[in-house]
């Protein structure tokens, strides 16, 4: 047994390290970090080759095969808008939705400048792109029965990983839920690989009304692994249930990400590391996948006091008393 900087880690004779628990738990994590991609990103001039609504966002289909061939699920795209004279420095990231014969699918909400300028390209216009980014979701051990959860259109990000699932022989099932019917997302796309397959919305206009953790509390029990993707306070609460019921769970978090590759730190979140230490981690190149029981998801926003480096930072945010150098 060892000490780390006050972290209790056991030694195994097999070298193997048990990690502590998980800050505020008795129990052990579940979850490892999710390992790097496979490939490195490249970034280039792509095509537009489709463009369609899909409910209340726009999915764009991009002939981008150097992207294509080496994404996995859960890995993300960063795309320059504006165009070559635009004032927005900062790109887009947008999960991958699919891959096929040298293309690339995004679904795109146009809620800003940047995503309507997106969402508005057509078929032969060309896109700056950077890809694939991030890490990607790990796969489970052969026959472990997988559930995977879509909150809008975070939904689109789990059609990839259902279909290779369900081509490496897994029991697959599926909720996805959103505000309201106009709000949800991949629909179609989840119910052909997922069963059984639930959509909720929160006003009823489809599906069971009711929030994704109804049905996810009752599916939790027959899964083996989870799989999530939407917005963050319902990633915290699937990764609660999945954590409650002893089912590791990996969730693809959609914070914003200002560069992509890990240099502006705006997408940063408090995070369990493979040493049981809390780090602010960033998303886009240490996530977007993490293990759901290591986010810490009630410190998101806040620098926690026992953040490795927390006392560094907080001195950099304290104001200078009169006659101190700042």
């Amino acid at each position: 047994m060892s000490e780390d900087g006050g972290t209790r880690v056991v030694q195994l004779p097999s070298g193997e390290r048990l990690l502590p628990p998980v800050p505020g738990t008795t129990r052990e994590p579940l979850g490892q970090p999710a390992p790097p991609a496979a490939h490195p990103p490249v970034q280039g001039v792509a095509v537009v080759v489709g463009s369609r609504p899909v409910s209340a966002y726009t999915e764009l289909t991009i002939e981008a095969p150097d992207i294509a061939d080496t994404a996995a699920p859960g890995q993300f795209v960063a795309f320059a808008v504006g165009g070559p004279t635009s004032a927005m420095l900062l790109r887009r990231s947008i999960a991958i939705a699919g891959v096929g014969e040298g293309r690339i699918s995004v679904v795109v909400s146009a809620r800003a400048e940047g995503s309507r300028w997106l969402a508005s390209r057509r078929p032969g216009d060309e896109v700056d792109v950077v890809g694939p980014l991030g890490r990607p979701f790990p796969l489970p051990p052969e026959g472990t029965p997988a559930l995977l959860v879509g909150g809008g259109y975070g939904a689109a990000a789990l059609v990839g990983l259902g279909g290779l699932l369900r081509s490496r022989g897994h029991e697959v099932a599926a909720v996805v839920g959103a505000g309201d019917a106009a709000r949800l997302c991949s629909v179609d796309d989840l119910a052909a690989v997922a069963a059984p397959f639930v959509v909720t919305t929160d006003d009823g206009s489809a599906g069971r009304p009711g929030r994704v953790t109804g049905p996810v509390a009752e599916l939790v029990a027959g899964a083996g692994v989870v799989y999530a993707c939407g917005p963050m306070p319902m990633l915290s609460a699937v990764a609660r249930l999945a954590t409650d019921r002893g089912v590791p769970s990996w969730v693809a978090v959609e914070e914003s990400m200002a560069c992509g590759v890990g240099v502006c730190m705006t997408c940063v979140l408090p995070v369990v590391g493979a040493d049981g230490r809390s780090r602010f981690a960033r998303s886009c190149v240490e996530g977007p996948v993490f293990a759901g029981d290591r986010v810490r998801f009630a410190d998101v926003g806040t620098l926690p006091p026992d953040l490795v480096g927390a006392d560094a930072m907080q001195l950099a945010h304290t104001p200078a008393e009169k006659g101190e150098t700042p």
